[in-house]
């Protein structure tokens, strides 16, 4: 089952509570160092999220046209008001060309088995010739021991509690958000979903020439959590 919108929206309203902005900023460094090895003029960003991503690229490479699109409109709010070019919108349905299209921070495991091969084709709808794909999908290892657990925070006037797990090649997260809204708590509950994928059958899927695949240990662990992957079309 595909993640909903308003699963998205509730991941929105409690990123800043997730305290992973450090290894997500490692995460952010090996992208622009690929990217300042690259050639282009235009980039698109699928699941631009907030926007971070987005400002700190513009600001190191500010003479490209960058874009950002999010399937969450909460998301999207957000990247405006940081100065993003930003759409709610699905990739399929976007019009356009671009030198270069990331998937960064997970994007690419939202996405269930089944819709891998169609979001792999409008990727190639959207790429120029010669053009890249990078994104980065979590290991087997990132899934099974950095993923999973429990986890408790509190700011201000929210509560955030997240329950995960990983099993049969899917990860759940169940997040529930309190929040104090006129003397009262009013409370959410929703579940992000995360799905296993081989590279090799990402690559087979995608139709795209593989041009690297570096595996990067985000948080300081022995092994490799995540994998970072360039293909061109």
């Amino acid at each position: 089952m595909a993640n909903t919108t308003e699963s998205l929206d509730l991941y929105a309203k409690v990123e800043d509570l997730l305290e992973n902005t450090e290894a997500i900023e490692t995460l952010y460094g090996y992208y622009y160092d690929i990217l300042s090895e690259s050639s282009f003029e235009s980039l698109l960003d699928v699941g631009c999220g907030s926007g971070n991503y987005l400002v700190q690229l513009q600001r190191k490479f500010p003479f490209i046209k960058a874009k950002g699109i999010d399937l969450s409109g909460v998301m999207v709010e957000r990247a405006k008001e940081k100065g993003v070019d930003a759409e709610a919108v699905d990739l399929c349905e976007l019009n356009g060309k671009y030198d270069v299209i990331t998937a960064v921070f997970d994007m690419m495991n939202y996405l269930p088995e089944e819709m891998l091969r169609s979001f792999f084709t409008c990727i190639q709808d959207r790429l120029n010739d010669g053009g890249l794909f990078l994104f980065d999908v979590n290991t087997l290892y990132g899934f099974e021991q950095v993923a999973v657990g429990a986890f408790v925070t509190e700011k201000e006037n929210r509560f955030l509690a997240v329950d995960s797990d990983f099993d049969a090649g899917e990860y759940r997260a169940d997040f529930t958000l309190f929040e104090s809204f006129e003397g009262c708590y009013r409370k959410e509950q929703k579940s992000i979903r995360q799905y296993y994928h081989p590279l090799k059958r990402l690559v087979k899927k995608s139709g795209m020439r593989l041009i690297s695949a570096e595996e990067i240990a985000l948080y300081g662990l022995d092994e490799a959590d995540k994998i970072i992957v360039v293909l061109s079309k």
